[in-house]
């Protein structure tokens, strides 16, 4: 089997960790990294090993060698990176939040749908074992009809100023760079919901700092859930049934295993990450491209676009707002 020939583009944390992770994949080979600074990508390619180091990251788009691009930026800059790579027929995986709004995550998906490449966010929630075994369960009817899905994700903070959860230049705020998770696992296990209310306080520069949603359904079911950083919160997920719940302890957005609780019967399964849990979403990609499929049917570009939604009207209701510039157009 030939390997699948990685591309980073970006030098940040989450991109150290990704390469990381894909070191654990013998079919898998990073041959390139790319940056707007020269510089830093050879920092990059030399604190990682790998043989090519571009500044631009139009070089890497063009680069023969490069197979799929993992587009590692803040979001802000999403559309922008993932944009020019699937606009030189390059399968893309592109971090979380897709981009910083729908309009913008349906543009992009349309460019890779146009071309007919592979396209796919790293949500990494929906592809991790523990919460395709969970969506098993719950479609196997283990806890019932489901009627509320609990999920928190806060930071204790506090952020200083020019911190970029604080910049809306930067797309800043909890609720796409954290509440993306909780909506993320309510839209897993209950779909689209009926109506969505939301209310948070913000910062001085007007970002969320401190964020709630309730979303109902058609079936009655509800979801709370909540994002921030201005505590540290159990970071914890419950999903309820009639017959049942489920446990999932921190990190909930990649857990280790799941509590599942009938009565009086308790069952708790452990299942140990590899890695920083970033590698099953490069399995996932890997296994797409080898099959020939444009999208995974883990992380579909409808769902995608569907948590989108739920983020703009939840981002409505709350009064922030980002300015023309924090979507990069080049």
């Amino acid at each position: 089997m030939q390997p699948v020939r990685w591309g980073i583009l970006a030098t940040g944390g989450i991109a150290a960790r990704f390469t990381e992770d894909l070191k654990l994949l013998p079919d898998a080979e990073v041959t390139a990294v790319g940056s707007r600074s020269q510089l830093s990508a050879e920092a990059f390619a030399e604190a990682h090993g790998i043989p090519r180091a571009h500044g631009s990251w139009a070089a890497l788009a063009e680069d023969p060698d490069v197979d799929v691009v993992y587009v590692a930026t803040p979001h802000s800059a999403h559309f922008a990176a993932a944009a020019l790579c699937l606009r030189a027929g390059k399968p893309v995986l592109c971090e979380k939040p897709l981009t910083l709004d729908l309009p913008s995550a349906a543009e992009l998906v349309g460019i890779a749908r146009e071309q007919n490449v592979f396209f796919m966010e790293a949500m990494w929630t929906r592809v991790n074992p523990v919460i395709r075994r969970v969506r098993e369960l719950v479609a196997a009817g283990a806890i019932g009809e489901v009627t509320h899905v609990c999920a928190d994700f806060g930071l204790a903070g506090p952020f200083p100023p020019g911190h970029r959860m604080r910049a809306p230049e930067l797309g800043g705020g909890a609720l796409l760079d954290l509440g993306v998770y909780p909506v993320t696992l309510a839209h897993i296990v209950l779909g689209t919901p009926q109506s969505v209310t939301a209310w948070a306080s913000l910062t001085p520069e007007g970002t969320d700092q401190n964020t709630g949603l309730v979303l109902g359904y058609a079936s009655g079911a509800v979801a709370t859930l909540h994002c921030g950083f201005v505590g540290a919160t159990a970071q914890r997920a419950t999903i309820t049934g009639t017959d049942g719940r489920i446990e999932l302890p921190p990190l909930f957005f990649r857990p280790d295993g799941y509590t599942l609780i009938r009565g009086e019967d308790n069952e708790t399964v452990e299942m140990p990450a590899r890695g920083h849990g970033l590698v099953y979403e490069a399995e996932e990609v890997m296994r797409c491209l080898r099959e020939g499929l444009t999208e995974s049917p883990y992380v579909p570009h409808d769902d995608t676009l569907a948590v989108m939604a739920i983020l703009d009207e939840a981002r409505s209701q709350i009064g922030v707002e980002y300015p023309p510039t924090a979507k990069e157009v080049s």
